[in-house]
């Protein structure tokens, strides 16, 4: 089957925000007006068709990456061509950020949704440091321009503040909260009026005159923005502003979006099915298409492929989803080349090769198979067996390492046990699924306890996978409390630290000796260096040191929890000619690296909370004396309309459980919150010799 769509005329985005900005209502919008959907569904009573997991429709909210493909042609150019954009919906909550960084990973542009009376959210400042980090061009949209307290002027200028955007409006909304009736497009200078329910229909007219003056300052600082990304913009604007078109505009904006020098704002209710078409046609003229973000650079820095079918085969996978009948799903993305059912692959990152059995389009859970995919595509590749998130799927012939995706720790993990016998088997099946398809669950089993340890990015996180094992794999289990990851390090040296293995009690012996400097190496894990002159140590043995050390680092000298950013030297050491072996300097590096901790003052780590709440004014003093009593660390307060107050903090993640009950209580469910993980820092003295006690049955030493 021939491509349909040329790759400039192909679009691949995401719509990213904090939760409940009105994301997958947007994206239910964007289906029904391109003709992929027939009928509108509601996030509100559970029938967004993005939203395709039970427990989502249940709580409405987004909780995997949701993709689909839709097709639109711009509106507000004459003879404008079909334009392909394919979508990822995805989830608004800190818990499923990973969903997000994956996503992100392989689009070219986004769509950063905003709430018209909140304006920039803890998330949407997560989301946007996501998209600077993979460079992705994105327009702004500030939705729900209905709602009571909506205030356009006030979104853009937080995007300025908090995220340090360059926001420019290129509409401005006429109204606001029940009088919005539309958006005046100030590239073009006309209005746009909805004149049906469902925003099928609405009417391009001239300005009103009482939005006129607005209008035409907008139109101004538009041009003063983008001006300089286009240089006959430029020479007509300053020549003979009379010279300025629309088009000569519509280029700069586009040029200015592209070089991320500027981030074009929008505005609209999609709930109330305005401003959505526009946004359609923004999508099409100014995020780039795969040409636009030129070729992909290799892990290594040196090979390249181009956006191109004539290239050789190389895609990203970025998604495994798991299907009771087909197996495996792996969601991935074509950087360059094509590729047909049937055809052999090699994972470069594993070195494994694997034939692709079907190929498949996705719309949320929906699938319609195809015979081949392009240059650019989303697609799903039916029965990889090896592949994991973050793999580089190439030509045999041509192989190529792409850069991977990388994901925050977990800081919250409960142990998991089978209800009954039967389960047993099945639990830990399911969980070898779930985690192959969450890069950011992990699962381990505790070496003392014998139990099952399962680590998340939440309360929430946790929640939903030991739901998932219910509801999908038919799995009964009981959790235990939910526990903080804590960490250890050390805050001092230690030099010329002796490790001594040695056992010679006649016949084969073991002889191992060695000395090691360690030091603090903040922010860089665990990093292992050789300074040993002549053969003291031998060679092949220096690497059996590195990895005794290393083991070291899975369990701290304090409390026992895995230690971390810890450097160590091997200076010198011993061996005997015929008792040496890897073994024994193995076990002489973990004994010195023990030691060196024990000397270096060890401490207990502990995961710090980026915390926003929003309660009514009348419940300020009761959050911000809580705040205290969790040992957390006030921040910003921000007072919003409608007498409401937003107060960001920093708490220990320790003292967050069960805090949305406290909440609720204290403010008769008018508040709310959210948390993402900040930083680690040391645990207080008196709370990390409690902690060690508790941890190792030892009496608390005052």
């Amino acid at each position: 089957m021939a491509r349909q769509i040329p790759l400039e005329r192909t679009r691949n985005i995401g719509i990213s925000a904090h939760v409940d900005s009105g994301k997958t209502t947007t994206t239910e919008r964007i289906l029904y007006y391109t003709g992929k959907l027939h009928k509108m569904g509601e996030v509100h009573d559970g029938s967004a068709s993005m939203d395709w997991l039970d427990q989502e429709q249940e709580r409405g909210i987004t909780i995997m990456s949701a993709a689909t493909t839709c097709f639109w042609t711009p509106s507000n150019v004459p003879g404008a061509k079909e334009h392909r954009i394919n979508i990822i919906d995805t989830p608004g909550h800190v818990d499923f950020q990973a969903e997000v960084e994956r996503s992100l990973r392989v689009l070219d542009g986004a769509i950063a949704l905003f709430d018209s009376v909140a304006g920039v959210e803890p998330q949407s400042e997560t989301v946007w440091r996501m998209m600077d980090k993979y460079r992705v061009p994105r327009l702004c949209f500030v939705n729900k321009m209905d709602r009571q307290g909506a205030d356009f002027v006030k979104a853009i200028g937080t995007m300025r503040d908090r995220l340090g955007a360059n926001a420019i409006a290129i509409q401005v909304p006429m109204g606001a909260e029940a009088e919005f009736q539309g958006v005046i497009d100030l590239v073009a200078m006309k209005a746009i009026f909805y004149t049906s329910e469902d925003g099928m229909d609405y009417e391009v007219g001239d300005i009103p005159a009482e939005y006129a003056d607005a209008a035409h300052v907008g139109h101004h600082e538009l041009i003063d923005a983008v001006a300089e990304y286009h240089e006959p913009l430029m020479e007509a604007y300053l020549e003979n502003e009379e010279a300025v078109t629309s088009e000569l505009i519509a280029e700069g904006v586009r040029r200015a979006t592209l070089a991320s020098g500027v981030q074009p704002v929008m505005c609209g209710s999609a709930i109330k099915n305005k401003g959505v078409q526009p946004l359609l046609d923004a999508i099409a003229a100014f995020l780039p298409s795969p040409l636009d973000r030129g070729d992909v650079v290799a892990a290594d820095g040196e090979a390249h492929r181009a956006p191109s079918d004539e290239e050789p085969f190389a895609a990203l996978a970025f998604k495994i989803q798991r299907d009771p009948q087909a197996g495996p799903l792996t969601y991935f993305r074509v950087y360059s080349g094509t590729l047909k059912a049937g055809d052999k692959v090699l994972n470069s990152t594993s070195g494994k090769s694997e034939r692709i059995g079907r190929l498949l389009m996705m719309h949320a859970n929906n699938r319609e198979d195809v015979t081949q995919v392009y240059a650019g595509d989303i697609a799903v590749a039916v029965g990889m067996k090896n592949a994991t998130t973050g793999d580089t799927i190439c030509a045999p012939d041509k192989p190529v390492v792409l850069e991977n995706i990388s994901f925050a720790p977990p800081v919250v993990h409960v142990s998991i046990e089978p209800s009954t016998q039967a389960d047993q088997e099945k639990l830990a099946l399911a969980l070898a699924y779930l985690v192959r398809e969450d890069p950011s669950l992990q699962m381990r089993t505790d070496t003392e306890t014998g139990q099952t340890v399962v680590s998340g990015m939440g309360e929430l996180h946790l929640e939903v996978t030991v739901e998932r094992l219910k509801r999908e794999y038919k799995v009964s289990a009981n959790t235990g409390r939910p526990q903080v990851a804590y960490r250890e390090t050390i805050t001092s040296s230690a030099t010329k630290v002796e490790g001594r293995f040695i056992k010679q009690t006649g016949g084969s012996g073991q002889y191992g000796v060695v000395y090691i400097d360690i030091e603090p190496n903040p922010g860089k894990g665990f990093e292992f260096s050789s300074a040993v002159k002549g053969g003291n140590v031998p060679t092949e043995y220096v690497s059996a040191v590195g990895k005794g050390c290393e083991l070291g680092m899975s369990s701290g000298v304090v409390a026992g929890y895995p230690m971390e950013d810890v450097k160590v030297t091997l200076t010198d050491g011993k061996s005997h000619q015929t008792d040496s072996s890897e073994i024994a300097f193995q076990m002489a590096g973990n004994i010195a690296f023990k030691d060196a901790c024990r000397r270096a003052k060890p401490v207990i780590l502990e995961p710090i909370m980026a915390v926003e709440v929003i309660v009514p004014e009348d419940g300020l003093g009761w959050v911000m004396g809580d705040i205290a009593r969790r040992r957390g660390l006030v921040g910003e307060r921000e007072s919003r309309p409608g007498g409401i107050v937003s107060v960001m903090s920093e708490v220990p993640l320790s003292e967050m459980f069960g805090y949305a009950n406290d909440l609720r209580s204290a403010t008769q469910g008018r508040g709310n919150y959210t948390m993402e993980f900040h930083s680690y820092r040391v645990l207080p003295n008196s709370l990390a010799e409690a902690l060690r006690a508790e941890m190792t049955g030892e009496p608390v030493i005052a």
